[in-house]
């Protein structure tokens, strides 16, 4: 009787300190985009966010005993198994942002105005044809790309899969709640932009969970997802 009362005892501590830490890493990788230094540009603010983001998930990994390496950051065991994982996950990512073009003007709901097509120019300078300034930014990109699949994929819904595991759809409320977290983190609203995140966030977490939780294919497959983006602003 003692046993099963600290083994619940434990779990329900755990359970709270799980939730702390998502409490601190959500505040603070929502309030750091509060901070906006103009004189670096966009994607220096980028970087700064999402690396004081990865302080406060590697402060609460190393308090919990759990490194990336745990978390899926771990060596492919093959290359090319990796690299066509990732262009599955691309093209899924690509299917899954057509049907929503497709289907978006049936939607019971309006959409917010999109102005991320307006703000390109201000956060990547004019691209148009320029390709020197194209390969100074892209390893910034890349750069991104990983730290958004570290944070998104391996920290937060791991840690939000741990917040429901008494339940037996914890996998799918991670699966989820990181989406839904995701898109809105790009777009504070519900417009075009946020749900295409979101949904972009949806495909990755459910590669992640069906590909073995290694992180690799999925940094690989946002990497060229976003280079396709940068392309098309220097086209």
């Amino acid at each position: 009787m003692n046993h099963n009362i600290t083994n619940s005892t434990e779990r329900s501590n755990n359970t709270l300190g799980v939730l702390f830490d998502l409490i601190i890493y959500i505040s603070v990788m929502f309030l750091i985009r509060e901070v906006y230094l103009p004189k670096v540009g966009f994607i220096a603010n980028g970087l700064f966010w999402s690396l004081t983001t990865l302080i406060i998930a590697s402060w609460r990994m190393k308090v919990r005993g759990v490194n990336w390496k745990d978390l899926g950051l771990i060596k492919p065991k093959s290359m090319w198994r990796t690299l066509g994982v990732s262009v599955i996950i691309f093209v899924s990512v690509m299917i899954a942002i057509i049907l929503f073009e497709l289907l978006k003007d049936q939607l019971p709901f309006s959409l917010a105005s999109d102005t991320s097509s307006e703000s390109s120019a201000s956060k990547f300078g004019d691209l148009k044809g320029n390709w020197i300034q194209f390969f100074i930014i892209i390893p910034f990109v890349w750069l991104e790309s990983m730290l958004e699949e570290l944070l998104d994929r391996g920290f937060l819904m791991n840690w939000i899969e741990k917040l429901f595991s008494s339940t037996s759809f914890a996998t799918i409320i991670a699966v989820l709640l990181q989406a839904i977290i995701f898109g809105f983190r790009h777009s504070n609203d519900l417009s075009e932009r946020s749900i295409t995140v979101g949904l972009i966030g949806l495909v990755m977490g459910i590669a992640y969970v069906k590909f073995g939780r290694n992180l690799w294919p999925l940094i690989i497959a946002h990497c060229i997802l976003n280079s396709m983006s940068m392309i098309e602003r220097v086209m």
